[in-house]
């Protein structure tokens, strides 16, 4: 309430000088009229002017005048500013009373018009009431001036005063109904304006107070906002007092420059979208910074047109840097490890190839079986951290697929009948397709091998490979242990493993379904992976007819 009132209260101050000027304006008109009367008269009849009737008539008129320039009515009622058309009314006729052939009865028409555009129906009323008395006054003095053409005159005198008084009456309220409307709207816009430009400030604050920077550009290009975050990160790589300016701007694999047209700054700045470009600013020896960088186009929600992009920085440097030195330690360790492990494989081989106890062998293949297992694992991590360090690369030739899964099988075999597993090939069709032998064998050795180390005693599975369209399509369905829904999304994370598979006896390193899918990938396919916890997985690889471009 105390904001209403406060709006009250200024409406009130606005109003106070508005009716003032209003009243001083309307009694100038009058007082300027009489004024003119007056002189006409000082030029054809001066001797009129010292008759009492007429003298108190200007008097009243100049009264009336000299009050709404000196009283400030805006502190009284409404009502009381209707003294001074009254006041007029009865000035008009003292003066036609002393010159009735003048036809001063037209000045009737500015009290009647100004009480019946002020004072509403009250006013008009007034207004009619007391010029027609006037009128039929002025006559009633001298009965014997009566005519035929002065009658006339009283009866469409106060007919036209009526008409004009009903009209301004009329076109006044309509006037104060579109000046209230008006109000209104505008009261409602500037509710409008107010809101907007809090909600503004709002969002402002909020984006200035997030650690990712953001720009918008507009249709043609120009920043018309910039976060704080943004500027700081600008000011630091782009302008520092102690260099100059980077004039490049390298890609993911920290030395390859990007074109100054491709960097993600320019490419949101024409109006492209793409999601989280990698890019390191800073010449390879200094202090780099790494960003990750997403733009969006805007749509104008009026006719859908396009209205800009927002482009969105985030700075990874430290996460990245992270990842790298993880890598570092594990390819490191790895390698150390991978020397001696060779050559206790190695010596275990020669011990194995001479005439060993009965009762030593089995221990010894034991020794040698988990020490395979482990340089398995250790040479994965390997080919993991070296995938990691350099961009993974293909070379497509001709190649026949379904003998490449034929033969996967076949290397296979001998671990599933250690546990009893089924493998069916009888869905497998030889189809030709464009693709890197290697690398897609070591796909389909990946995505064999889960399904017979993570199935379960005597269990199935069955492999299909047919082409659909313009796609070849190899499926792999267990019957193992399965992987939860919750857990299905982490599935192609390095180094993650199940809770399931983790309570188990199965070793593994987490590395080989991540690397799979980057190469499928990178043939232009793709990897999916439906599974239920307890009742099996299925494996889809898609990849084209022809090689990825």
């Amino acid at each position: 309430m105390p904001d209403q009132d406060h709006g009250t209260a200024a409406s009130s101050d606005r109003r106070g000088p508005q009716i003032n000027r209003s009243v001083i304006l309307s009694q100038l008109l009058f007082g300027s009229a009489v004024l003119s009367v007056l002189t006409l008269i000082q030029w054809f009849a001066p001797g009129r002017l010292t008759d009492h009737v007429m003298f108190i008539g200007v008097v009243l008129a100049f009264v009336a005048t000299g009050a709404a320039l000196l009283v400030p009515w805006n502190r009284f009622d409404k009502r009381w500013i209707m003294i001074l058309p009254v006041t007029d009314m009865v000035a008009i006729l003292l003066l036609r009373i002393e010159t009735p052939e003048m036809g001063l009865g037209v000045l009737w028409f500015l009290p009647v018009i100004w009480l019946s555009t002020y004072f509403g129906l009250t006013g008009t009323i007034t207004a009619v009431a007391l010029a027609t008395l006037g009128s039929w006054a002025t006559v009633a003095i001298e009965p014997s001036a009566i005519t035929l053409s002065s009658f006339t005159l009283l009866v469409l005198l106060p007919l036209v005063l009526s008409i004009v008084a009903a009209s301004t009456h009329i076109s006044s309220r309509r006037d104060h109904a579109q000046r209230t409307l008006m109000r209104k709207q505008a009261s409602l816009l500037n509710e409008a304006f107010v809101s907007a430009r809090h909600h503004e400030q709002l969002l402002t604050e909020v984006l200035n107070t997030v650690t990712f920077g953001v720009v918008r550009f507009d249709r043609d290009g120009v920043i018309t906002f910039a976060n704080s975050a943004h500027t700081r990160m600008h000011d630091r790589d782009s302008a520092l007092p102690d260099r100059p300016r980077h004039e490049v701007v390298y890609q993911a694999d920290r030395t390859t420059p990007f074109r100054e047209e491709e960097r993600p700054f320019f490419r949101s700045q024409r109006g492209e979208a793409f999601d989280d470009v990698l890019i390191w600013v800073g010449n390879p020896g200094e202090d780099r910074h790494a960003y990750f960088m997403t733009s969006r186009r805007l749509v104008d929600a009026r006719d859908g047109s396009f209205d800009g992009t927002i482009l969105v920085s985030g700075e990874v440097t430290t996460e990245l840097n992270a990842i790298s030195a993880r890598d570092d330690l594990i390819a490191s360790v790895s390698h150390e490890l991978r020397t001696p492990l060779t050559s206790i494989l190695g010596y275990l081989e020669l011990v194995l190839d001479d005439d060993l106890p009965d009762h030593a062998r089995p221990s010894l293949e034991i020794v040698e079986r988990n020490s395979n297992r482990l340089l398995d694992l250790v040479t994965e991590i390997l080919s993991a951290s070296r995938q990691a360090s350099k961009p993974l690369e293909i070379t497509p030739v001709p190649v026949d697929l379904g003998t490449t899964v034929l033969q996967s099988a076949e290397s296979l075999l001998p671990r599933a009948r250690e546990r009893d597993v089924v493998v069916d090939t009888s869905g497998v069709r030889n189809v030709l397709t464009v693709a890197d032998p290697f690398r897609m064998r070591q796909v389909i050795d990946n995505v064999l091998s889960n399904a017979i180390k993570y199935n379960v005693d005597h269990g199935r599975v069955d492999l299909a490979l047919r082409q659909q369209g313009e796609e070849l399509v190899l499926t792999v369905r267990d019957t193992g242990i399965g992987i939860s829904g919750e857990e299905l999304p982490k599935l192609f994370e390095h180094f993650f493993r199940s809770a399931a598979v983790r309570n188990s006896a199965v070793h593994g390193s987490g590395l080989g379904m991540g690397i799979a899918r980057e190469i499928v990938r990178k043939h232009g396919g793709d990897l999916t992976v439906e599974s239920t916890l307890g009742s099996g997985t299925t494996v889809t690889v898609t990849v084209p007819t022809r090689a990825a471009t």
